[in-house]
């Protein structure tokens, strides 16, 4: 349910509507707005209903939330778009688009650094970079752990870029609260919701991606996971879903991008490299998201991609990156967007 407050609502209001909420033990969120302050209560819309809410002073409306995920659904506070500054990179609005770019895995301070370079050189707004690395297979390269948030880190002081690398395990928060500008939640951990309520308390931006079999309103719910803890800075990745179609690694769901900005408030960014598993791919994909109104891409790039020690197909030649950054940015302006 929302509560809509009466514009000469006093705070001494709000604060009785809050009480009342609480006793029946609901998720409570205040929302204050330039005009008026709406109050969310999520859990029991019965119990709430019979709190007898509409009567109390301050109050204008109660309004039912139809939606299943409540606080990443534009309908209960958010009307226009969520925008997130980092590390004084602009991430959501409609205006900028953002494009976070690096290595699939550290795997050396050199190739780090030169991708870090490369990337930065190319107009990038972001360096990804995977330190703890989840793998199919047990005997897979699975990061350098620890001394690779320490590269990462290194490469953030030399170029300025704001450090985005996943966080996969509950017990390496600690590291990644210290070292990451951005908390990412990998496609596998996406309803690993224990997962998700840490990473909203770390208090940083969490990067969220779509699970490859999981439905939007899922990935929408797990966002509410996150943002249940205070942590409005939530950013939601499409990086394809598991078909019948093995032609690619997964499909694209590029009508998920429209459909998301339609119905929730979070900015939305898409990863073509998972997605294709083929650098060939990887141009054609990022130009299809920027034109139906992706906030940005998360891509993968190493310098010699044949070597890497993870992904290596799909990854972009650093060599190549400003060219494939330029094409990608002519397409971002047509929908009135500059590289954030």
């Amino acid at each position: 349910m929302m509560i809509v407050m009466t514009p000469q609502a006093a705070e001494d209001q709000i604060q009785a509507v809050v009480a009342r909420l609480e006793t029946t033990g609901v998720h409570v969120v205040v929302m204050p707005g330039e005009l008026t302050t709406a109050i969310g209560a999520i859990g029991d819309p019965e119990g709430v209903a019979e709190l007898g809410i509409e009567g109390m002073p301050g109050v204008d409306r109660v309004v039912p939330i139809s939606r299943s995920y409540k606080l990443a659904s534009s309908e209960l506070s958010h009307h226009e778009p969520s925008v997130f500054d980092i590390g004084g990179r602009t991430v959501g609005g409609g205006s900028t688009f953002c494009l976070i770019a690096g290595p699939c895995t550290v795997e050396s301070r050199e190739q780090t650094l030169g991708v870090a370079r490369a990337v930065k050189a190319a107009g990038a707004s972001m360096l990804r970079g995977g330190a703890f690395k989840p793998r199919t297979s047990p005997f897979a390269f699975k990061g350098l752990g620890a001394p690779a948030l320490e590269i990462l880190s290194e490469a953030r002081e030399e170029t300025g870029l704001p450090i985005v690398t996943e966080l996969l395990d509950a017990q390496h928060a600690g590291l990644i609260e210290q070292y990451a500008d951005v908390v990412q939640i990998g496609a596998r951990n996406m309803q690993n919701y224990a997962l998700l309520e840490v990473a909203g308390k770390l208090g940083k931006p969490v990067l969220l991606k779509r699970g490859l079999s999981s439905s939007l309103d899922e990935l929408l719910q797990a966002a509410d996971y996150v943002l249940k803890e205070g942590n409005e800075a939530v950013i939601l990745c499409e990086r394809g879903i598991r078909t019948f179609e093995t032609a690619t690694r997964f499909t694209l769901d590029l009508g998920a991008i429209p459909w998301l900005k339609l119905h929730t408030h979070l900015p939305v960014i898409v990863d073509p490299s998972h997605a294709a598993g083929d650098r060939r791919l990887v141009g054609p994909l990022s130009r299809a998201a920027a034109a139906v109104g992706a906030d940005g891409l998360i891509v993968e790039v190493h310098e010699d991609p044949e070597h890497a020690l993870c992904d290596g197909p799909q990854a972009l030649q650093a060599s190549q990156f400003a060219e494939f950054t330029a094409a990608v940015a002519a397409h971002a302006q047509l929908e009135g967007m500059r590289l954030a």
